[in-house]
């Protein structure tokens, strides 16, 4: 009976998605702590303490792991069209 009834839900995610939002996440997260370093600066305040600026460097990890996501969903694509390629011969 399951079978018969279509679901909404449609699972298109392909091989490296998930890297890509993870990354975009932290790579938000990298970007919001920055701005919020970068701020006593422009305010003349006391600047915070360096675990915050450590934080600020999210921004680039975010920004790898979300370039390893794109790169695991090129060699996906890569190898199904060479199956694909290799099966039409």
């Amino acid at each position: 009976m399951r079978s018969e009834t279509p679901s909404n839900r449609s699972n298109n995610a392909a091989p490296g998605d998930g890297l890509v939002r993870v990354g975009a996440i932290v790579f938000i997260v990298g970007a919001v702590a920055t701005l919020v370093t970068v701020a006593p600066l422009f305010l003349g305040t006391d600047p915070f303490p360096t675990g915050a600026y450590l934080v600020s460097m999210l921004m680039g990890v975010g920004f790898l792991i979300a370039a390893a996501g794109v790169l695991r969903s090129i060699g996906v694509q890569r190898r199904q069209a060479r199956a694909a390629g290799a099966g039409g011969r």
